[in-house]
């Protein structure tokens, strides 16, 4: 009669090894995965291009100084005043783009920028900017009558009109609004978009949400008030 205890020896010493593996395996996992929910229970990600690749930065570090930035615009309000990134100094800022006469998705995206504007009405820290796509039909006047349509704070949240080159190139080439990835566009080419984007008190993108989707207006809501609170 052959022994077996070689042949169970083997099987013991496989069976070793392939359990020491896959503690080691999932411990780098776990380990992995807590790196992973720490950065971004701590902060939101950064966006810098069209695709919306996010980018895990610490806030106040050389490289979130360095970051892209929405430059200074210069372009006026339901009131006839002059609105600029001074405007937005230290405040929280969420954006989009539309127009008046928009039969579309505008009234819908309209109505969720109102929930945003009531859900941070006392709080100071929070502004909402809406561009004109439309300027030179979208005047001061027009843009006066639909605030007041609307239910618009004037102070909270500034519709503004101005110069249509200057419009489209910080919505194309600054806030990335549209998804036409790579697609060239002129000014000839109407910008038309469904997005809502997040900026923070560096003028940085912190988000982009789908301005028609329940869900996501909740969690811009979510990431506002964990903005709010970055170190």
């Amino acid at each position: 009669m052959k022994s077996l205890l070689p042949i169970n020896l083997n099987k013991l010493f496989i069976l070793l090894l392939l359990v020491n593996f896959i503690g080691c395996k999932n411990k780098i996992k776990k380990e992995d995965i807590k790196v992973a929910e720490t950065s971004r229970s701590e902060y939101l990600p950064y966006y810098n291009e069209e695709s919306f690749t996010p980018n895990w930065l610490i806030p106040n570090s050389e490289e979130e100084i360095n970051f892209h930035k929405i430059p200074d615009f210069k372009l006026v309000n339901q009131l006839g005043d002059t609105v600029t990134q001074k405007t937005f100094d230290n405040k929280i800022y969420i954006t989009d783009f539309f127009f008046t006469i928009c039969p579309g998705i505008c009234p819908q995206m309209t109505d969720n920028m109102f929930k945003l504007q009531e859900k941070f009405k006392n709080d100071q820290d929070v502004l909402l900017l809406s561009h004109s796509v439309m300027p030179t039909t979208d005047s001061v006047s027009v843009l006066q009558e639909y605030a007041k349509n609307h239910g618009v704070i004037d102070e909270k949240w500034h519709l503004v009109t101005g110069d249509k080159t200057e419009i489209y190139t910080l919505g194309r080439d600054s806030y990335f609004v549209e998804n036409d990835l790579g697609e060239p566009k002129s000014i000839e080419d109407f910008l038309h978009t469904e997005n809502f984007l997040l900026i923070d008190k560096s003028k940085h993108i912190r988000g982009i949400y789908n301005g028609l989707n329940r869900a996501s207006i909740a969690q811009l809501i979510t990431d506002i008030k964990t903005l709010q609170i970055e170190k």
